[in-house]
């Protein structure tokens, strides 16, 4: 380049907003916010309840609900409140905290594959082992194993090892069918596409759905494990068979089929 030449401005990377819904975790959001803020351009906290939020990093937005809405719903409010200027949405859980650098692996890997509309990191529970984020599309034999007193005779973690996909670690980018919406780059085109996340979904089952509707759409799932974040999965569902949360995941067991009956076919 001649002396006095300018440089060629080098294009700012593609927006991504955070969307982050808090029932209640005004605690655990002092940890994810700090963390999650640097990494991204915008950052938006669903307050569903009161008490939802305490200190926020600066220029967090919060969006307080008047009446308590589940998490699907949740999320496309933020999401429908993000700056259209943003690319990508980050959806993250209240306890979902990105390591440094995290966000921008997920997104420069979008930004080079361009149908790749649901992206997710490497998830490690708290003690820093990993977490089995990375899954099947679940089969009616494989639930009715995890969702029943069967579980107490066939433990899934050791008999349902390929649902898990506990034997793949992979060290590259790898396909995915769907992973824990604990935390997700989403392509905003894929999103508008597919209309957001099923707001009938109150609590589970949303990321399942979504990863579900995406690959019918033609869009790609990709989990990257370079990017990390650690996330204190209580796993409450996995413990317990009567509960309210019990209920709402086999409420969105229930609407899952009913929009996908071909799954039925998945024994």
């Amino acid at each position: 380049m001649n002396e006095g030449t300018p440089a060629t401005p080098l294009s700012a990377p593609p927006r991504v907003s955070a969307v982050v819904v808090s029932h209640g975790h005004a605690d655990q959001l002092e940890e994810t916010l700090p963390a999650l803020a640097p990494q991204v351009d915008e950052l938006i906290v669903v307050a569903n309840i009161p008490g939802s939020t305490g200190a926020l990093p600066p220029g967090t937005r919060v969006l307080e609900n008047a009446a308590p809405l589940g998490f699907a719903a949740n999320v496309n409010l933020g999401i429908a409140a993000a700056s259209p200027d943003s690319t990508y949405v980050l959806v993250g859980n209240p306890d979902a905290v990105p390591e440094p650098g995290a966000i921008a692996l997920l997104r420069d890997f979008a930004v080079a594959h361009p149908r790749a509309g649901i992206v997710g990191p490497r998830l490690l529970f708290p003690d820093g082992t990993w977490q089995p984020s990375r899954r099947r599309f679940p089969t009616v034999t494989g639930t009715l194993v995890r969702r029943t007193p069967l579980r107490l005779l066939l433990d899934p973690w050791n008999r349902q090892r390929g649902h898990y996909l506990l034997d793949e670690r992979p060290a590259e980018p790898v396909p995915a069918d769907w992973m824990l919406g604990a935390c997700l780059l989403l392509r905003r085109d894929m999103l508008v596409e597919l209309g957001g996340l099923d707001a009938g979904f109150r609590l589970y089952g949303e990321d399942i759905d979504l990863c579900y509707r995406a690959m019918r759409a033609g869009w790609e799932r990709w989990y990257v494990p370079d990017a990390v974040a650690v996330h204190a999965y209580d796993r409450q569902t996995d413990r317990s068979f009567l509960t309210r949360r019990t209920l709402w995941h086999w409420r969105g067991i229930v609407r899952f089929v009913r929009k996908h009956p071909e799954r039925l076919l998945a024994l």
